[in-house]
């Protein structure tokens, strides 16, 4: 109905007008029906002509590139090992009296990890110690007679040649100073069996306190301060055979049980990529060590050792993993691109920059852009300052300004 129409309907007859004396007059009821009307007519007019209707794009994110697994020959699954690792234990009985490590910590090689109550050893070093200066200096006392010895003999053969001395003094000197070079070779042994005592006692006290034997990461911690450690297992539950468990993260490798029905699949060398039960979306390149020539006659499997080429903290021990054999090496992809999705029409220059309009609570909002090289097709790649789910205007009309009111017409 147009607005003729409607003030025709609003038009008041001379005998609606006049007053028939029935009651009070109905004119100022119809006066203000009539101004309302007029200004709900003009209202609507005002906000059909200020709110404009303009097709809008929801944004869209890049697609993912397609998985670069897809070649794969063969799947198995397996766990993450450490070819290197050690539970790190003192080589004698002794009592602690510090541990050094936590679970976690990053050591290196000859780090102290733990020390044990020395005073034992100590006092065995010392006396050891003692016993060789004792042993040696009863070589020099033997070295010293030898020589008085040799002197005596030399002086007796003098006066034997001359007949002052009988010729039997003289052997006597001589065997006397034979004797005390035997006793002399006999300490000088002893000396040296002295000096291997110390060697022995230093180094049973040095294991009294105890190195971590290479770089690595402390998996376990198996003991504390004040309990028994020991080499052995005597003592039942009461002593300690480790002290922590280290692991040489360098070493991790996957191992994987692979049937044997499929294992010709699997040649060394072969491209792999792994993929952890944790990370699920990280791929991890790979290639085969070896095929281990054995196979397990209650699983009909054979183990396969995989070799990860990315080394990271958040690969640990005992992860599971799943592996794909691929055919050939994946080529390097390139960094994810990252960005939405826009139509070409919806960029529009303004200000001598590109620029799109976003529509948010029924108004445009212009914000700048810079459109990356890539195209989609009729799409364009917006790497930043427009998110995935925001609505752009489609072909923006040039009188379109910022903080314009405009109605959502959806493609």
């Amino acid at each position: 109905m147009s607005n003729t129409d409607l003030l025709k309907e609003l038009r008041i007859e001379r005998h609606q007008r006049e007053d028939h004396g029935h009651g009070p007059s109905r004119w100022p009821w119809i006066v203000g029906a009539t101004v309302m009307i007029l200004l709900a007519i003009g209202a609507g007019s005002w906000w059909l002509l200020g709110h404009r209707a303009v097709p809008v794009h929801t944004v869209a994110a890049v697609p993912a590139a397609n998985d670069p697994g897809a070649g794969a020959v063969l799947q198995a699954t397996g766990y993450v090992t450490a070819r290197r690792q050690a539970t790190v234990s003192a080589q004698l009985t002794g009592t602690l009296t510090a541990v050094l490590i936590e679970e976690g910590d990053h050591v290196k090689k000859g780090q102290v990890l733990a020390k044990l109550d020395d005073s034992e050893y100590k006092a065995a070093l010392d006396t050891a110690v003692a016993q060789a200066k004792a042993a040696h200096a009863l070589v020099n006392q033997y070295q010293s007679q030898l020589t008085q010895n040799l002197r005596d003999a030399a002086r007796d053969d003098a006066l034997a040649k001359q007949g002052l001395v009988s010729k039997q003094t003289a052997e006597q000197a001589h065997t006397l100073a034979d004797g005390t070079r035997a006793q002399l070779a006999s300490q000088q042994k002893q000396a040296v069996a002295s000096d291997a005592q110390v060697v022995e006692a230093q180094v049973n006290f040095d294991y009294c306190v105890v190195h971590a034997p290479f770089d690595g990461v402390i998996t376990t911690k198996d003991a504390q301060v004040g309990e028994i450690i020991s080499p052995f297992s005597a003592g039942g539950g009461f002593t300690r055979t480790g002290i922590g468990t280290i692991v040489d993260m360098d070493s991790l490798e996957v191992d994987v049980d692979v049937n044997e029905a499929y294992i010709g699949r699997v040649t060394p060398s072969m491209p792999a990529e792994a993929v952890l039960d944790a990370y699920p979306d990280w791929k991890i390149p790979a290639h085969v060590i070896a095929i281990v020539p054995a196979a397990d006659r209650g699983k009909a499997t054979v183990k396969v050792r995989v070799a990860m080429e990315q080394k990271d903290a958040r690969i640990v021990p005992d992860m599971g993993v799943r592996v794909s054999f691929l055919e050939a090496k994946p080529v390097a992809a390139a960094r994810a691109t990252k960005g939405v999705l826009v139509p070409a029409k919806a960029i529009v220059k303004r200000d001598g920059g590109d620029s799109v309009f976003i529509v948010t609570d029924g108004k445009a909002h212009r914000q700048s852009v810079q459109p990356a090289a890539q195209d989609f097709g009729d799409l364009r790649l917006i790497p930043a300052s427009v998110n995935a789910g925001d609505n752009v205007v489609v072909s923006p009309p040039e009188d379109l300004h910022d903080g314009s009111d405009v109605s959502v017409q959806t493609q």
